[in-house]
């Protein structure tokens, strides 16, 4: 068995990104626009459409990822998708009350647009969001004024099929040009990576980010480790999808990507899957992909879709024809038809969300989580510990906030931000309901902690408790210096981290709107770059225990071949597995896991299989007395 090759990455100076246009004229050409209407006989009709090139296929397809189910029940919605693998979708989606009796005294339309996926995940359709909602309700009245729609198809459509690929105002492609800035630099390099005047569009999905702690609270840390094992997650919610959407539109390094940059798009799934560049070069190229595949809205007509991506789980990734083939590289989608809920086969995790009127109960009503179906997942211990920490860290950021009437006139505010600063209670163990959302405490845990408290007058314990509360403050630690300190004690230097530095230390001085979301991305990467580094670590720990049997056979003589295959026979014999990567609890509380919870070690026998492709020991924590394990 030889060590599996590591990534390689090109370097390359790093991309000057100019001064640009402001944001309104930024926005991404069209490679289609249509207009939906309802029909209570027809059904699903295009009544108007344009694209680029003409023969781009919509019929049969738009209408339906345009309308998922459900959106008779709201007034208005938007809902991102996805074309073909080859564009994103977004459409504004009316309600309207009107006085015909055949349209059931309610007229519903959708007007939608197609965006190339060039720029992104989303192609930085966001962008159109305000627009396509105004043209929405303006054809909601009167569904005749189809001029307004020619109008924007010929101030915002690609010129040519080329340019809808290739814009010329537009900077350089991030997925076009795969090449990264060379490492170690400075953080004033990371000025020039930032466009002159920053700003955070009110449509940016990134503005949800503190909503999805609030939704999900503890159980947002076992969804991310799901999508860091590239898990299929479906999310089955109801109607508005708009926010859901956005759940699954956000990434960690990306998100960051596109506040330095707005021009840059957002690419995968909430903050739960990107992994750091630094990360990425240390593991091999058999790897699951670093960015997890957002599907957005998926309705019953994208069965076949999942049924063949689920086919494609079961082949090995050297089969896939290119290294952009994503199919069986996990994803992230939500549906509001629950008969995809049903179809188990089609998905690992199923989140279920609580309906709309649940936010008005007494007791707070959380998302049910399976994975696999029946099989409930809990947030540990440990979860809790952290999310309370992570809370109460945003808390105080928030309330170090500078007086929002400094703000620069040229800051964007989001329509969407929930207030912050106001100090939420802890979740505690005790609370009601809370067996419902986090693992009991282990017996083993139990015993340990008593055992402790009583040997060592609780000196022990205090001390890993302190140890632990140090390593949670640090995911947040100086994300918003007064002066322009850098992180790179606490992270490995990449182009990233030096973009974060500068945006960091520009932003402090701008009281900047964003710095919750940007708090939050920022958390979840160093959380990231945390876990996936210890277990690196501790692969390479294994490897270099055992050179041997990484030699290459050609520069052995028969007599040492046959000397190391003894070695080998020795050990096997003595139960150990070349193979096998021993973890220890010392390591699970490094990459901030819980030594006590079944599924957490679950989750490092399986991280290390599906990125190392080997097997893992994970070796519990206790205490021993003369040699004799007592708990």
């Amino acid at each position: 068995m030889s060590p599996a090759p590591r990534r390689q990455r090109q370097s390359s100076p790093p991309t000057l990104i100019t001064s640009h246009p402001p944001a309104a004229d930024r926005r991404p050409p069209l490679a289609a626009l249509f207009l939906i209407d309802f029909d209570v006989k027809a059904g699903y009709t295009i009544v108007w459409k344009r694209a680029v090139p003409s023969t781009l296929e919509l019929d049969g397809c738009v209408e339906y990822k345009s309308l998922p189910s459900g959106l008779h029940t709201v007034r208005d919605d938007l809902i991102y998708f996805v074309h073909h693998d080859s564009h994103a979708g977004l459409s504004a989606f009316v309600n309207e009350p009107c006085d015909e009796e055949d349209a059931r005294n309610a007229r519903m339309i959708a007007v939608g647009i197609l965006v190339p996926l060039s720029y992104g995940r989303l192609g930085r359709a966001w962008r159109h969001a305000d627009d396509l909602k105004d043209m929405a309700a303006k054809l909601a009245k009167d569904r005749n004024m189809t001029e307004v729609l020619e109008q924007y198809w010929n101030a915002n459509k690609a010129k040519d099929a080329g340019s809808v690929y290739c814009p010329a105002d537009l900077p350089p492609s991030p997925t076009l040009d795969r090449k990264t800035p060379a490492g170690n630099q400075s953080s004033s390099d990371g000025h020039a990576l930032l466009p002159a005047q920053h700003k955070l569009s009110p449509n940016h999905p990134a503005w949800s980010l503190s909503k999805l702690l609030d939704k999900f609270g503890p159980l947002i840390f076992p969804i991310h480790r799901a999508a860091l094992l590239r898990k299929r997650i479906l999310i089955s919610c109801h109607a508005p999808v708009h926010e859901v959407c956005d759940f699954g539109n956000l990434t960690l390094a990306d998100v960051i990507l596109s506040l330095i940059a707005d021009d840059l798009a957002v690419y995968d799934i909430s903050i739960l899957s990107s992994i750091p560049v630094s990360v990425v070069d240390s593991l091999p190229a058999s790897a699951p992909a670093p960015r997890m595949r957002p599907l957005f809205t998926i309705g019953i007509h994208d069965i076949p879709f999942l049924v063949k991506d689920f086919e494609a789980t079961k082949s090995p990734a050297e089969a896939r024809e290119s290294v952009e083939d994503e199919a069986g590289t996990g994803w992230v989608a939500c549906t509001t038809d629950s008969i995809l809920a049903m179809k188990d086969t089609l998905w690992d995790m199923l989140i279920t969300l609580p309906a709309e009127h649940s936010t008005n109960a007494k007791e707070k009503v959380w998302p049910t989580v399976e994975c696999p179906r029946g099989n409930p997942v809990k947030a540990t211990q440990r979860d809790l510990r952290r999310f309370n920490a992570l809370r109460a860290g945003l808390d105080r950021l928030a309330a170090s906030a500078p007086d929002p009437s400094h703000d620069t006139p040229e800051v964007e505010t989001s329509p969407t931000s929930p207030p912050m600063g106001s100090r939420q209670p802890d979740l505690s163990a005790s609370d009601e309901g809370i067996d419902q959302l986090v693992e009991p405490p282990s017996w083993a845990a139990l015993a340990y902690n008593g055992y402790m408290w009583w040997a060592s007058a609780g000196e022990q314990l205090r001390s890993e408790e302190q140890e632990e509360s140090s390593r949670d403050a640090g995911l947040l630690a100086d994300l918003f210096p007064t002066h322009q300190t850098s992180l790179r004690s606490s992270l490995r230097p990449d182009p990233l981290t030096d973009s974060v530095l500068s945006l960091a230390g520009r932003r402090a001085a701008e009281a900047d709107e964003a710095r919750i979301e940007l708090a939050i991305i920022a958390y979840f990467h160093r959380l990231t770059t945390q876990i996936l580094s210890v277990v690196v670590d501790v692969v390479d720990g294994a490897d270099e225990a055992y050179p041997g049997q990484y030699r290459d056979a050609d520069d052995q003589d028969e007599d040492s071949g046959n000397d190391d295959d003894d070695e080998r026979e020795v050990l096997l014999s003595n139960g150990t597995d070349m193979n096998v990567v021993t973890v220890d609890s010392q390591c699970v509380e490094n990459m901030g896991l819980d030594v006590w919870s079944a599924s957490d070690a679950q989750f490092v026998q399986d991280l290390v299989s599906a990125y190392f492709d080997r097997e893992a020991h994970i070796e519990g924590k206790g205490v021993e007395v003369c040699g004799v394990r007592v708990c």
